[in-house]
């Protein structure tokens, strides 16, 4: 099941960023996408578009799909936490709050750098939740770490509206607050594509850890995992797949919440088919919300984190309460 979910979302992939190439307010034909991509002509403004404007969304769109999909499924299987995800645990407010202050003060960073803020941001949002969380009477649980990535997420997100209003940068704190991907360039996909592919493979050379730590740290233990070790590489992975999505599409939420969740329904339990499989039905996911945003208000573009919010919340309100027990 799980090879027919890869090939099958490979393929819904490439169909999702050819489909995603011929949307929008241009009326572009299959016949000039082809022509765009294998004999480009620089004075043809549509194949221009196609080139240097949808393209690198589409690519962008892909990665970032998979990248919030796995970060979520890794958080899940670390904590055991049914509900966590990087935006509603702070991670993603977290890089947020980084990128505005690189605005605010570093106006002319370059990206490559901006992207490594935007990693420090994410780590030191999950740092803040976890420790909130810890600290609080009677330890960790899935509910307090929902309720301190709430409250985190709040904070960041007023300091960042404080900010953006001292610094004048009020366009560019509703950019990343919404997320979208409409001004992904070459430029930005180049950067962050190594950093995501990197996470990715790393994400998968953790699997099987990540499987037997998702059935408890005690057994995980007692058949000789490190699991310190495993949690330090696994926070690694999840701030730079978070950090390298949210600095080049803001904060969109709720996708690394409800992709692992419909895998592991799929595929079972076992994270080496869990990850690979959330990265492609992640990618399928953002490129075809994508798509939606484009059209359901044409010419006008509906924001992408308030695209997949219509599916997320209700998704989110219905884990609530089928953990209700557990939390």
């Amino acid at each position: 099941m799980a090879t027919i979910i890869i090939v099958l979302g490979l393929l819904l992939t490439l169909f999702g960023i050819s489909f995603s190439i011929l949307t929008g307010v241009a009326n572009i034909s299959y016949e000039t996408i082809w022509q765009a991509l294998t004999n480009y002509d620089v004075s043809n403004e549509q194949h221009t578009i196609i080139r240097e404007l949808r393209l690198p969304r589409a690519l962008a769109g892909a990665l970032v799909g998979a990248a919030f999909a796995v970060s979520g499924a890794i958080i899940q299987g670390m904590t055991r936490n049914p509900i966590a995800d990087t935006g509603l645990l702070g991670i993603n407010a977290g890089a947020g709050l980084a990128l505005v202050l690189v605005f605010a003060f570093l106006p002319a960073l370059p990206f490559e750098f901006i992207i490594l803020f935007s990693f420090i941001g994410a780590g030191l949002g999950a740092l803040l939740v976890y420790g909130i969380a810890f600290m609080s009477k009677g330890g960790m649980s899935p509910l307090k770490l929902v309720l301190a990535g709430v409250v985190v997420g709040s904070l960041t997100t007023g300091i960042s509206q404080a900010v953006s209003l001292l610094f004048q940068i009020n366009y560019d704190l509703a950019f990343w607050s919404a997320g979208g991907i409409s001004t992904a360039e070459w430029f930005q996909v180049s950067v962050m594509m190594p950093w995501i592919i990197g996470g990715l493979i790393v994400a998968m050379l953790l699997s099987r850890s990540i499987t037997v730590l998702s059935l408890g740290e005690d057994i995980a233990s007692g058949l000789g995992q490190r699991t310190k070790l495993v949690k330090g590489l696994g926070t690694v992975v999840i701030m730079v797949l978070a950090g390298a999505s949210v600095s080049t599409v803001g904060g969109v939420a709720f996708i690394g919440l409800m992709v692992p969740h419909i895998v592991r329904f799929l595929v079972g339990v076992d994270y080496r088919w869990i990850i690979p499989c959330s990265a492609v039905v992640g990618a399928v996911l953002v490129i075809f919300a994508d798509v939606v945003a484009k059209m359901i208000a044409a010419p006008y573009e509906t924001p992408l984190g308030a695209v997949i919010a219509v599916i997320g919340v209700p998704f989110f309100l219905y884990l609530a309460r089928k953990e209700r027990r557990e939390l």
